[in-house]
């Protein structure tokens, strides 16, 4: 027998319906002609990534943040180098 892969987008919307508690597991899996134990593998590994998904969106948050501070302090630290260059060949003093 031939293993049936299903598309990512396919198993969100049975997945979805699973949580609304609409309809029961079977009668959900048996429309869409998947296993009753398949949907509450999909159904159970969505709510345990929900939280994970959150954390990660923070992360990259706080990780963009700390890369433009760094692009900024090494252009402010650039700029002075160069300041500092043309006040020497200018004879310009503080």
């Amino acid at each position: 027998m031939k293993r049936k892969y299903h598309s990512a987008s396919f198993k969100a919307k049975v997945v979805l319906e699973a949580i609304r508690e609409q309809r029961t597991i079977n009668e959900i899996a048996s429309s869409y002609g998947i296993h009753p134990n398949l949907l509450s593998q999909w159904k159970k590994q969505a709510l345990d990534s929900l939280p994970e998904m959150f954390k990660n969106r923070r992360a990259k948050a706080q990780k963009d943040e700390e890369a433009l501070r760094d692009r900024l302090y090494l252009q402010i630290g650039q700029l002075q180098v160069e300041l500092d260059w043309l006040k020497k060949k200018t004879g310009f003093s503080d």
